[in-house]
């Protein structure tokens, strides 16, 4: 299985130093890798597919799971690209890679369902992007847009993007996790175990996530909120570094043992 997912993530890359085992870190079953927002921005996606390549021949990882947190698409150029790699990445190796939704796919579904009503703010997120990656003007979208309009547009988009892209982001999961590590996209209520989290927290974030403890063992990976570096504190591990703006993408590489590397395009 090593061989194989090697094969597919490509070449090898840099890496960075480890930091030391402690007891009170994030201890997933088998060796992890959880990526940050990547916002349409496919070749920064595979730069970070060769990091992690390399990470996992430098290392001997055994089984390795690879999580990416959600937010695929939107303002960056590439997230037609972008979607398709995944797709392709979770499908081959079901077992291994795991592809969770975040509120910009989220967005993409309801304006779908509902574009008169849902695109204009999907839009305004950076929606503009995703329907110029897949071949659709949308300079004419103004917030006068006219609902038929609006429709036209849903429909064209759909056709473009597949019934079975739409199915398997529709089906892409709010979380995952492996010993006391969870992945999420904005964030988790502290005050509730992460087995009884709300939808609307796990893509938009709670208030209190990023200043009140938890009182588990349970170690949060997330997107959502840019940073300027990635960050593990608190129970928290930060992700999310504005990638379709600063070129840097950020993942983590946790051990079972606690020990944790960050990699960075």
């Amino acid at each position: 299985m090593i061989t194989q997912l090697r094969t597919i993530f490509g070449r090898k890359g840099s890496q960075t130093a480890q930091a030391p085992t402690a007891p009170d870190l994030p201890r997933p079953d088998t060796p992890t890798y959880v990526v940050g927002d990547i916002h349409g921005r496919a070749d920064l996606l595979e730069l970070m597919l060769e990091l992690i390549d390399a990470h996992i021949g430098g290392t001997g990882g055994q089984n390795p799971h690879l999580v990416f947190v959600g937010d695929y698409i939107d303002h960056g150029p590439d997230s037609a690209t972008v979607l398709a790699r995944l797709q392709e990445l979770s499908q081959d190796f079901p077992e291994n890679v795991v592809c969770l939704m975040g509120n910009h796919e989220r967005m993409l579904l309801d304006a779908l369902s509902d574009p008169a009503l849902r695109g204009p703010r999907w839009l305004r997120e950076g929606g503009a992007a995703t329907l110029a990656s897949f071949g659709i003007d949308p300079t004419a979208l103004t917030e006068g847009a006219t609902p038929a309009f609006w429709a036209q547009t849903a429909d064209a988009l759909a056709q473009a993007i597949g019934p079975k892209t739409q199915e398997w982001l529709s089906a892409c999961p709010l979380s995952w996790h492996s010993g006391n590590l969870w992945a999420v996209h904005a964030g988790a209520d502290p005050a509730r175990p992460m087995h009884d989290q709300t939808g609307r927290v796990l893509l938009w974030g709670h208030p209190e996530f990023d200043s009140m403890p938890r009182g588990d063992d349970a170690w949060v990976a997330h997107g959502h909120v840019v940073r300027d570096a990635p960050m593990v504190r608190d129970g928290r591990i930060s992700l999310d570094t504005g990638a379709w703006t600063t070129g840097q993408l950020s993942a983590i590489a946790v051990q079972p043992g606690g020990r944790y590397a960050f990699l960075q395009t």
